[in-house]
């Protein structure tokens, strides 16, 4: 299997732009690149059924965040207070991840 090229990161501040969670806005919990999947906080929430552990004594039903497609979130600038796409840019000899928009390092 091919591993896609991913541009988000854990703790990235992301907006869903298309979906059932659209537009929705969180930090990226953890991020799959060989299947191009993210975990975003408080986005796609599902419900579990889980046998009781002796971590969980009581089992039930558990409420957690499953994994959206990539291309379904966009990197979310703060400063600007809208969506863009980050860039990776080389300066003196070291690759850093920049805002397309605003040119702010990331």
């Amino acid at each position: 299997m091919e591993e896609k090229k991913l541009n988000l990161k854990k703790g990235d501040l992301v907006v869903v732009i298309s979906g059932a969670d659209k537009g929705k806005k969180g930090h990226i919990l953890k991020a799959f690149p060989k299947t191009g999947r993210v975990i975003v906080e408080k986005v796609h929430m599902i419900k579990k059924h889980a046998k009781p552990t002796q971590r969980n004594p009581q089992g039930g039903i558990i409420t957690m965040e499953a994994p959206v497609q990539a291309s379904n979130v966009m990197l979310f600038n703060e400063k600007l207070n809208a969506v863009s796409k980050p860039v990776i840019q080389v300066r003196e000899g070291v690759r850093i991840r920049v805002c397309k928009k605003s040119g702010d390092e990331l």
